[in-house]
């Protein structure tokens, strides 16, 4: 029994805003970049109960239902977010990349009941008429069928008094955000309140985030990394969210300065835009105090290249099933452990297992498994995939490679699908990538393993050139000073792009695929 006046993480809910809306309600919780509005939190509590108001009232949403959201970066978004942390619905957010046909699975599989969506998406919406479980659709703009809600008008016909927020645990379920599908069928993340919140406190703390500080958030919001790697943290410290409608390299820069930003958080290509852009050399920086890459491996030349332009660059890690945030390191940590993501937040537990469940030694390869109470329930309607990736003991097998070293720092080695075997040796591909980024004309990479009639697999590289009129010379000899000679790739291919998701990471069996390549920009 748990002694009175002591809560565990099982009894907090995923209402920050609502708690930094009764502690601090005039602080600036939100600047619009889209509609130059500024809001405080007092502000955004009251659109995000409204709309918790109206998903009861007008679509008569109970607790546990599943209200979807199809809308690139925007305030409205947040509303619906901060509803399902206030009313007990359950948030599916989707990714507007998504053509009908994915979004008409993940909408069955979930059975989302009530459908918001923007007004550019209207066309994809169109298509999912009639063909699946949503009974309400809420247009954020204009809306695009005759019966549709206009969302501003329902809203503002919902009076104050006609709802009353039910009581919500730390293990209700508050988002179901669903994975790429790399390898089948997008699987649902179940993440309860508890998670959310948990992630929020433990970042804030470590992460050193104060109520002062200034962020822009410029990945998509409908992917982990846009709503809770940062945005969630710094509303639980009392900071400031600066929303951009989409990611622009000069747009960023200007925001820096104009906002007087202090900390952001990108993935490695966004990062390599940012100092690709001519804005970087000059650009007001006087008051960030550092930037922070996940999604990828981290190139040791990247972050040198800021650190000579004065700005620090850490490299963190995280999953949408684990967090997303797992480790932390100082400032002074991201110049003496370039390529670490630090040691474990507070509260998490992290190990290095072999596949025969031996636990790694310092600086051996192994799979990464993560414990703590930031780690998700398992996975929507698939009771098979959560028993595999959580075992018995609460652990959370992330199919990462990771190694430990001697002062309990942890680096990532790649994803162990990554990993191929030639002539019955291990190569992880994330090695050679970042050898390959040090040579100043590769500007992206990636290394996939491909069948050998001799050694079983081999490396293919697919390069992305500074100059695709010019593209570089001969790779294998650059790398043969570098790495192993079997790490060599075989053959290099150069493309135009890489294939990515939203949130900048390579699609890989999208290259590994018989017919070849498909190239999308991020």
């Amino acid at each position: 029994m748990t002694p009175s006046g002591i809560f565990p993480f099982q009894t907090l809910t995923a209402d920050i805003l609502g708690e930094r809306a009764r502690i601090s309600p005039q602080r600036i919780a939100l600047v619009s970049l889209e509609t130059s509005r500024r809001f405080s939190y007092a502000e955004m509590n009251e659109r995000a109960l409204q709309c918790a108001r109206m998903l009861a009232v007008v679509c008569r949403m109970g607790v546990g239902e599943r209200v979807g959201i199809l809308s690139g970066n925007r305030v409205e978004f947040l509303e619906v977010f901060g509803a399902a942390a206030k009313g007990g619905t359950v948030l599916v957010a989707l990714n507007k990349r998504y053509t009908a046909h994915e979004l008409r699975f993940i909408l069955n599989d979930a059975g989302v009941k009530t459908l918001f969506y923007e007004g550019d998406c209207a066309a994809t919406v169109a298509e999912l008429r009639g063909d699946t479980s949503v009974e309400h659709f809420v247009a954020l703009d204009e809306p695009a069928t005759p019966g549709d809600l206009s969302y501003c008008a329902a809203c503002d016909s919902v009076a104050e008094a006609a709802w009353e927020a039910p009581p919500c645990g730390g293990e209700s379920l508050c988002c179901l955000l669903y994975t790429s599908g790399t390898t089948g069928k997008p699987k649902g993340v179940m993440i309860p309140h508890r998670m959310i919140a948990s992630n929020g406190y433990n970042t804030a703390v470590c992460w050193q985030l104060r109520e002062t500080d200034v962020t822009s958030v410029f990945t998509p919001l409908y992917h982990a990394g846009g709503l809770f790697a940062f945005l969630v943290p710094v509303w639980t410290a009392g900071g400031t969210i600066v929303l951009h409608r989409e990611f622009q390299a000069s747009q960023v820069w200007r925001t820096i300065a104009a906002e007087r930003v202090t900390v952001a958080l990108g993935v490695p290509t966004i990062l390599q835009m940012l100092l690709d852009a001519p804005e970087f050399a000059h650009a007001d920086v006087a008051r960030l105090r550092w930037l922070i890459s996940g999604g990828a491996p981290l190139s040791g030349e990247l972050v040198e290249a800021y650190q000579r332009r004065g700005i620090v660059l850490k490299q963190g890690f995280g999953m949408t099933e684990v967090g997303v945030n797992c480790f932390t390191m100082s400032e002074a940590e991201a110049h003496e452990k370039v390529g670490s993501v630090g040691k474990p937040m507070l509260f998490t537990q992290a190990r290095v297992v072999h596949a025969d469940g031996r636990l790694a030694l310092p600086e051996e390869v192994g799979e990464l498994q993560i414990r703590g109470p930031h780690v998700c329930q398992g996975y929507w309607n698939n009771e098979s995939a959560t028993q595999q990736a959580i075992d018995k003991e609460g652990w959370f097998h992330t199919g990462d490679l990771a190694q430990q070293d001697a002062d309990g720092f942890f680096y990532i080695s790649g994803r162990s699908k990554d990993m191929y075997i030639s002539g019955g040796v291990n190569v992880y591909p994330a090695e050679i990538e970042m050898a390959l980024l040090a040579h100043p004309e590769v500007k992206d990479v990636a290394i996939v393993g491909v069948p050998d009639a001799v050694w079983g697999e081999v490396g293919a590289a697919y390069i992305v050139a500074r100059s695709p009129e010019n593209p570089p010379g001969d790779l294998a000899a650059f790398l043969g000073a570098r790495v192993a000679k079997f790490k060599i790739p075989k053959t290099f291919h150069f493309v135009a792009t890489l294939p990515r998701t939203a949130y900048g990471k390579v699609m890989k069996h999208a290259l590994q695929s018989p017919a070849g390549p498909k190239n999308a920009a991020f």
